[in-house]
Formats: C-alpha cells, sequence, structure tokens
C-alpha cells in the first residue's frame, strides 16, 4: 500500500489504471477507523481492482465552535487498518494541498439546496455545503468509477448522490449498510467522545428506532404516532439531548405524514460532547 500526499499524483495514478482497464474505487473518509469504514474498504476491495481511501479532516464542513481540533486523528493505526484490509492507496493530503487559498478563503463552493437545509442541515447550515464541496473535489482528484459511503450518515449520502447526478459525474455511489456495536450503538468515530454514563445512553437512539421498526412491522403508518412512541423511549434517556426525529422519504428527505414508498427515519441526539445520528430505512408498499 501507498500513501500519497499530492493531488497531481493521485489523479496520474487512477487514470493510469482506468486506462489499462481497471475498475477503481475510492471510500472517502474522515480517518480515525472503526469497522464501520473498515466494511466500505472490504466492499470496495470486493468489486474493484484497484482501491483509494481518502484520508482527509475537511476544515469546510466544521462551523466555527465545532470539534476540528478535537476531531480523532491517528494516521499511522488508520494506514495500518486499510493495509490490513487489502486497499492500494491511502489519499492523504494536508488541508494546503486541498485547499491553496486556504480553506477560508475558498471562493468555489457547491451547495445542494433543499436537501442541506433541512435534519442536520437546521443546526449545521454550512456543514453540507463543506462536504458537497469536498466531495466534488475528491470526485475530480480521484476520478474513481465507484464511491462508497455509509448509510449511517444518510442526509450525506442523499446529498452526495444528488450532486453527482446533477453536476454529471460518472461515478456509481454505493451506500453500504450501517455497522453497529453489540448492543445496536452505530459505530462512529465521536463515539470515543462518550463518558461510560453516556455511552449507556447512546445506544437509546437505536432502541427509539427499534420502536419505530415494531410499530411499522405492525402496521402503523401515520409518522406522528411513530414519532411520539420514539419519544417515549427518549424519555427514559436524560442524558440524550434529542435535537431532532425526522420521518421523510429517503430520497428527497421530504417529511411524510403517511408512510408510502422509501422511507427515512433518522435521529440527531447530542450525549455529552458527542453530537449523534443514526437512521433505519423501510421500503412500504
Amino acid at each position: 500500500m501507498k500513501v500519497i500526499k499530492t493531488k497531481t499524483e493521485m489523479r496520474r495514478i487512477v487514470e493510469q489504471a482506468k486506462a489499462a482497464g481497471k475498475m477503481v474505487g475510492v471510500v472517502p473518509t474522515m480517518g480515525y477507523f472503526h469497522d464501520g469504514h473498515l466494511e466500505l474498504m472490504r466492499r470496495a476491495r470486493a468489486e474493484c481492482d484497484v482501491v483509494v481511501v481518502t484520508l482527509f479532516v475537511n476544515p469546510t464542513q466544521f462551523a466555527p465552535g465545532e470539534d476540528l481540533e478535537a476531531y480523532p486523528r491517528d494516521m499511522e493505526r488508520d494506514t495500518e487498518m486499510a493495509e490490513s484490509i487489502g486497499v492500494d492507496y491511502v489519499f492523504a493530503p494536508s488541508v494546503d494541498e486541498m485547499y491553496p487559498g486556504g480553506s477560508e478563503g475558498s471562493v468555489t463552493l457547491v451547495q445542494v439546496e433543499g436537501l442541506s437545509s433541512v435534519m442536520c442541515g437546521c443546526s449545521r447550515p454550512t456543514h453540507f455545503r463543506g462536504v458537497a464541496t469536498v466531495v466534488s473535489k475528491l470526485f475530480n482528484i480521484v476520478p474513481a468509477q465507484k464511491a462508497y459511503f455509509g448509510q449511517k450518515d444518510a442526509q450525506q449520502l442523499a446529498v452526495i448522490r444528488r450532486m453527482a447526478a446533477d453536476l454529471d459525474f460518472p461515478v456509481d455511489i454505493t451506500g453500504a449498510p450501517t455497522v453497529r456495536e453489540p448492543d445496536g450503538l452505530a459505530m462512529s468515530s465521536r463515539n470515543m467522545y462518550l463518558a461510560p454514563v453516556e455511552r449507556e445512553q447512546a445506544v437509546f437512539l437505536f432502541k427509539a428506532l427499534q420502536a419505530a421498526r415494531g410499530l411499522i412491522e405492525s402496521g402503523e403508518r401515520n409518522s406522528r404516532s411513530i414519532e411520539e412512541s420514539m419519544e417515549k423511549v427518549f424519555s427514559g434517556a436524560p442524558l440524550v439531548d434529542v435535537e431532532y426525529i425526522a420521518i421523510c422519504d429517503s430520497i428527497y428527505l421530504r417529511p411524510l405524514e403517511i408512510l408510502s414508498g422509501e422511507v427515512l427515519i433518522a435521529v440527531a441526539a447530542r450525549v455529552g460532547r458527542a453530537r449523534l445520528i443514526d437512521n433505519m430505512q423501510f421500503k412500504i408498499e
């Protein structure tokens, strides 16, 4: 495995591989890998001839006062984990390499209207602009045929799919299922922020989603009834400060009163220092 630091070299490697008829897969990440990241890498390894993992903590998706400086980083650990999966290249650029004029001075920003302003976008109004900007850059620097993202970040996945379609990026976006701890907590790099008692209550995000799933499987289709059931679950977790419960379609993220079609139920909450998200998706006839 080779670590690449410059955009020019990374683009050259990918273009040469494609010219040789090889399928290239890219897994964009901010590092501090857990099993969710590794599962994305395994899937890319199984489906592609060449696998590139990008490792870049993107400053443009963090608002002032968020955890940019505190975000966990361990380059040596991450590269060893990626190599153990069989990744071919890790693209780990500096901030100056990605944003030569400085991340605060970038003049071209990518905004996916509508999808970016709901759910997590309400409390983080510039977050998805930063995500869309850096991912569009990565799709140009690593022009792979396939890109892999986790379904835990369902809104991010919807934004990236819309952006790729609207801007005609020739890349197939693959969403991989959420990887969970044994008790159901969705794996996240930010889980490391949780104190033991907070970790015990963080699992209530998953428990609330399980309650929603139980109602849906029993035939409930009224979104307000499902939301009320989830709120009752959270009443047993005083350390979980719920930011939102969203029940919407999974493509345009439009709220649903009556569930039908491709349905996303998502939740975000603050637990101590950590802001956690989770979701489940349903196909309802």
